[in-house]
Formats: structure tokens, sequence, C-alpha cells
């Protein structure tokens, strides 16, 4: 008998299972970068350290993230999205186990360093396939539950860190943070290695790495971000860490004359320069860098409050952003459907609709007794998270929605790094506002109204931060031209 041929697979069926792979993924790395933020009071408790160590044990991680992205996104196009995303989640899976096992909190820190890295070499690859498998206003349905599954991963972690702390106790609790990522990280792996693409289109051109730009890329990108991580709002911060900012400087003026130069002698550069002569993609990054310089710090500021002045347990505090979550994912589904024909003015209502939210949960948090804040922050939560859902998936279909697939990873790579700069910048602007006000005020009022004023100067922070973004959407509303009001129908393949 003639041995039975099996059915093609359905091509679409196929394409929806790698993305899933993809965003799975991808809400493990992010998820793993807002439930820390219950921890910190218990690893405090646990390893000891100090603010420093804390805020890098958060913004090291978005440090490194940053750093590997870039790099990480051109290695993608040029050789292989699947072969880096593997690399990139084996690697992450191994430096989980190492936070896990730290004995110190130095070690904490430097594992946690690690394992931002691994995330980084990760993102771009998922950003690069989407761009990859979808094309029209398929793309748009998929970055929108891309940005369902990423904002409920960013407002779940904290309830999720929560309820790991409560199960595994106040010595040893933190640790499960860590060791839930290895058996989610391995069943990751195997269906990353049965369902990911393995061929992909390159460009026409010579396919070198130019290690250079990387490298000049790399240092201008640690000099930005390094004073904003050891910004503490402590009073032995080192005022000579903003000399770094000279640094960046320096090589980012000779990162954008070599890759210039690299270009012009006919080969590939880490960066090509005419992507921000597109509007769309050039103003989406800058609105997702004031964004996500806001929104990242902003759950760690709620979460402090919440358990430093207002004494919840971290499993309740963490409760607080589920509302947040649950808004955001049904926004994103929607937004990923409406950009289609609304365009950057979806990411302006999302916006605005984000600012009352801020407002009504700085209000909830000043005037509500200690019984009630936590109940009416979760109620204004939800507030921000519809109007979150309206920024992040329709912003990241506008952002790439110019771009060709052969460069979909080093430009989703960008984006990225404008969102973890953004991050670090808001850790530090945010966090510590929030610490100066307790070491300013801490012996001349009472415990919980520090905390009030604390609270109230850092959501000031971050509401001066979602305005910045607003005003660069705006901008890109009204003078970006037809592409940023309704592109997704143009986009390239």
């Amino acid at each position: 008998m003639t041995p039975a041929i099996p059915a093609p697979r359905n091509p679409d069926r196929v394409k929806w299972e790698a993305f899933w792979v993809c965003v799975g993924v991808a809400s493990l790395t992010i998820l793993d970068l807002s439930k820390i933020n219950v921890g910190l009071p218990v690893i405090e408790d646990s390893l000891g350290g100090g603010a420093s160590e804390l805020q890098l044990i958060v913004a090291g991680y978005a440090l490194a993230f940053g750093l590997a992205l870039v790099p990480s996104g051109r290695l993608g196009d040029v050789h292989s999205r699947r072969l880096m995303f593997i690399i990139g989640l084996s690697a992450f899976t191994i430096a989980s186990i190492l936070c896990a096992v730290a004995p110190t909190i130095e070690v904490l820190v430097i594992a946690r360093i690690a394992q931002g890295a691994a995330a980084g070499i990760q993102m771009p690859q998922v950003l690069g396939l989407i761009q990859q498998l979808f094309h029209g206003p398929a793309r748009g349905r998929a970055f929108g539950l891309f940005g369902a599954v990423i904002g409920i991963s960013t407002a779940f972690g904290p309830t999720l860190g929560g309820l790991l702390i409560a199960l595994g106790g106040p010595e040893n609790g933190w640790r499960w943070l860590f060791w839930m990522n290895v058996p989610l990280g391995l069943v990751a792996l195997y269906f990353a290695v049965r369902l990911l693409p393995r061929e992909q289109a390159h460009e026409g051109e010579r396919m070198e790495l130019d290690l250079v730009g990387i490298l000049l890329l790399g240092v201008a990108t640690l000099a930005f971000m390094l004073p904003f991580v050891l910004t503490t709002g402590a009073p032995t911060d080192d005022p000579n860490r903003w000399s770094w900012l000279a640094v960046f400087v320096l090589s980012g003026a000779a990162f954008v004359w070599w890759e210039l130069r690299y270009h012009r002698r006919g080969k590939s550069p880490v960066v090509h320069f005419a992507l921000f002569r597109t509007s769309s993609y050039r103003n989406g990054i800058l609105v997702a860098t004031a964004y996500f310089a806001a929104i990242p710090p902003y759950f760690l500021l709620v979460t402090l409050f919440l358990q430093q002045g207002l004494g919840l347990e971290p499993v309740f505090a963490g409760m607080v952003t589920i509302s947040f979550a649950l808004a955001s994912a049904v926004t994103s589904w929607i937004g990923g459907r409406l950009v289609e024909t609304w365009g950057r003015a979806l990411v302006v209502i999302g916006l605005v609709t984000v600012a009352c939210g801020f407002v009504l949960v700085l209000l909830a948090g000043l005037f509500g007794s200690p019984e009630s804040a936590p109940w009416l922050i979760a109620g204004a939560m939800t507030v921000a998270g519809a109007g979150g859902g309206f920024v992040i998936s329709p912003n990241q279909t506008l952002t790439l929605s110019d771009v060709p697939v052969t460069q979909g990873g080093v430009a989703g790579s960008m984006a990225q790094v404008g969102q973890r700069v953004g991050t670090a910048i808001g850790v530090a602007a945010i966090i510590s506002t929030f610490y100066a006000t307790l070491f300013s005020e801490g012996g001349r009022t009472t415990h919980l109204q520090v905390f009030r004023d604390a609270f109230f100067h850092g959501i000031l922070v971050a509401l001066g931060l979602v305005a910045i973004s607003l005003v660069f959407a705006l901008m890109d509303q009204f003078g970006g031209g037809e592409q940023t009001r309704r592109p997704p129908s143009r986009n390239r393949s």
C-alpha cells in the first residue's frame, strides 16, 4: 500500500501558533519586569541592601535589556531570528536559576542584569517575527493581541509576585518569582524549536555585521542610561554620575559618524538612519519612550506606597493592579482593530485617558482612608488601564507600519531601546523623587503623611511624562501627514 500523505497544515494556523510562542515568551520577560516590584521590600529584609541595590534590581534589568536589543535585532535580521530567539530564551532560563539561588544582594543584581540581557536578545526577534508573519490588517490585529498580552503581564505581575511571596514565606518567597520562569522557559523552548519559522527574507545587500557600530551604540546607550540607573534620591548619590552624559555625547556622535561612513561604503550599518525620516516610525518611538518612562515606574510607585505607606501585604498590593490589566487587555484588542481607520488619534485618546486615570489614582491615595484607598486606587486604575490599551498596541502598529520586513528586527529593537531607556529615566525620576521626599520629610511629619507627600510628588512626575508622550502624539497627528493618520493599510511586505 502507498503510505498516506499527511495533509498540509493550514498556513494561517501555522502563523498563529508561531505568534503565540513569541507572545508567550515576550510576556514572560515583561512579567519579570513588573512582578519583582512587590518583592523588593522582602528582598531587602532577606538579603539586605539599600535603595541603590534595590533600584538596580529593577533598572539594571532595563539597562541590560536596552543594551542587548539592537545588536540582537541586527543579528536576527542578518542571520536567523529563530536561532537568536532560542539563544535568548535559553539564557533567560539559566539567568532565572541564578537569581533564584542568589546568596547575596550583589549576586542577585548581577544575575538580574544577565537576565535583562537575555530578555533583550529575545524581544527584537518577537517583533521581527510578527512583522515577518503578518501583513496588512492582520498585522494590526496581531499587534493588538500582543499589546493585550503585554498589558496583562505588566499589570498582573505584581499580583502574581505577591501570591508567590505569600506561598513561599517572607524569607524565601521572593525566590519563587524566579523559579517559576524555569519550567515555563523549558516549555516555551520546546514549542519554539518546533513552531518558529526556519526561513526568512533578507536584505538584497551584503550581510556583514557592523561590529564597530554595535560597540559604539552599546557604549552610548550605557553612558546615557547609567546615571539615571544610579539615581536613587538618597543623599549619598554621587553627583559625578552625570559625567557619563559627556561620554554619551562623544560616543553617540562617533556612532552617527561611523554609521554614515559605513553606509557610504556600500555596507549594511547597524541602524538605517533613513528609517528616522519616516514620521510614523520616528514619532512612534518618541511616544513610546515617554510613555514607558511613566508606566513601569508608576506601577512600582503605587506598589511602594501601598506596602510601605499603607501597610498592605504584597499579595494585596499586587491585586490592586488587576483592574488595570483587565481594562488594558480589552482596549488593546479593540485598539488593534480600530487602528486601521483611527490611526494616531486612537493613541491621543488613550494618553488623555491615562492622564485622567493618574489624576484619579492620585486623589484616591491622598484623600482616601488607609482602608478605602486601595479600593479607590483599584477603581482609578481601571480608567488608566483602559487608556493604556489604546496606546501600546496601536502605537506599535503605527511605528512599524512603513518599515520593510527585512529590517523589522532592528527597527523593532530601536523602538524597544527607546522603551528601556525611557523606563530607566522614569525609574530614576519618579522613584528618586519618592525617596527624596521620604528623606527630606521623614522627621518632620507623620508616617502616613510623608508617604502621601512622596506619592504626590512621584505621580506629578509620571503625569509630566505622560504629557510629553501626548505632545509627541499630537505632533504626529497634526504634523505627520496622512501616513501617520491612516498608515496600516499601507504596510510594507
